[in-house]
């Protein structure tokens, strides 16, 4: 029996060439997690890529509404995946002080209150989308991105009749610029925030006066501000809040005057 030897140098080709064959894995994209860097009642900071984000269509203050400008705009967003019966609360205030906001939903709101989210609509708000699940979209492809949100505006057609506001909410803010310029291409608008406060475990809810004074020392002008519409502090406060930031001389706008 004759045995082969191979030199070195011949393995080296022969594994070269099997390599060659085969789709060697690439690193994932880089994804981002959306933060903010409190600022008190003046503008806060953003993250370094914020600049580069606008270009997508994304938007998470008015700069038009400066301390210097004189305008003090606040603009109302939540994110809302079900129902607990806060969601209504929140509502009735919002009505009560003829407040608009914008609700970023999920299928489970739509499917299990469609009358509620049908109700946002009838009294001047916007519902948005949030994804269908709350999935992480930062490194899915623009067909699993399409899918996504297509299934939510379906959904919500279906229950409601009506089409969903083209402004758009990635979960956890957690986004790539890859993720964005499909949202992007799909006609969407991405709305991130400029204030955010840890409001959306209702295990470990705050006191009203500690998410008060969290709130009402961080609010500033042209914020973008994210709450969640099932914290039973934040249906306890509201109606003190609103009273509040109008004290404070504060109007509220839509989602379209700050994408205008």
């Amino acid at each position: 029996m004759k045995i082969k030897i191979y030199k070195p140098l011949t393995v080296l080709l022969v594994a070269a060439t099997a390599l060659s064959a085969v789709a060697l894995p690439t690193s994932a994209e880089a994804s981002y997690n959306w933060y903010i860097r409190r600022n008190g009642n003046e503008t806060p900071g953003f993250p370094a890529n914020a600049a580069e984000i606008s270009s997508y269509n994304a938007y998470f203050v008015d700069y038009r509404c400066t301390e210097k400008s004189g305008e003090k705009k606040l603009y109302l967003t939540f994110d809302a995946g079900y129902e607990n019966g806060n969601v209504e609360r929140i509502l009735d205030a919002l009505k009560k002080e003829n407040v608009p906001a914008a609700f970023f939903v999920l299928d489970n709101i739509i499917l299990k209150n469609p009358d509620l989210v049908k109700r946002m609509t009838d009294e001047g708000h916007l519902v948005c989308n949030h994804t269908k699940r709350h999935k992480n979209l930062c490194n899915s492809t623009y067909e699993e991105i399409a899918a996504d949100i297509g299934a939510l505006e379906a959904i919500y057609k279906e229950k409601t009749g009506l089409d969903m506001a083209k402004y758009f909410r990635f979960p956890e803010g957690k986004y790539s610029i890859t993720a964005l310029s499909a949202v992007k291409e799909l006609g969407y608008k991405t709305v991130f925030w400029s204030f955010a406060y840890d409001d959306w475990d209702n295990n470990r809810q705050p006191s009203a006066e500690k998410a008060l004074k969290k709130i009402l020392d961080n609010t500033h002008s042209g914020a973008v501000m994210l709450f969640h519409p099932t914290s039973r502090t934040n249906a306890d406060i509201f109606p003190t809040l609103i009273k509040s930031w109008r004290d404070m001389g504060y109007t509220f706008g839509t989602l379209d005057e700050l994408t205008s």
